[in-house]
């Protein structure tokens, strides 16, 4: 939880359908209409199906980048800008937390040891 959003984590479950309106958007990600309209113009990765007098039809992959939005702006604190440029850096790997077979030989080496102690006593 955070000042700027106490129910942070208290997201419903997205349900299994295809498209989903503008209201039923809100609620999943607890988002008014309005600011929903607002994003689209600010995120171009946001671009709902629109059908017969403009209504907007968001599809799933919509609905999570809109929580991804949600989180960057009110959870983690980023201006709009700060969440655009976020959003278009594809996300990488990391390699830090991946071990090089080296070290996985290293530590099987190791590990054998150890249970050769545990059973010598």
């Amino acid at each position: 939880m955070t000042m700027l959003d106490p129910g942070a984590e208290d997201l419903p479950p997205i349900p299994s359908k295809r498209y989903f309106t503008i209201g039923e958007v809100g609620t999943l990600c607890c988002v008014k209409p309005h600011v929903l309209r607002y994003w689209e113009q600010e995120f171009p990765q946001l671009q709902p199906v629109k059908r017969r007098g403009n209504r907007r039809y968001y599809q799933r992959h919509e609905v999570e980048l809109i929580r991804t939005i949600r989180r960057l702006l009110y959870i983690e604190g980023y201006t709009i800008s700060g969440a655009s440029n976020q959003l278009a850096v594809p996300e990488r790997p990391s390699t830090e937390s991946a071990l090089s077979a080296s070290d996985v030989n290293e530590l099987v080496v190791e590990l054998e040891k150890i249970s050769t102690l545990l059973t010598a006593n």
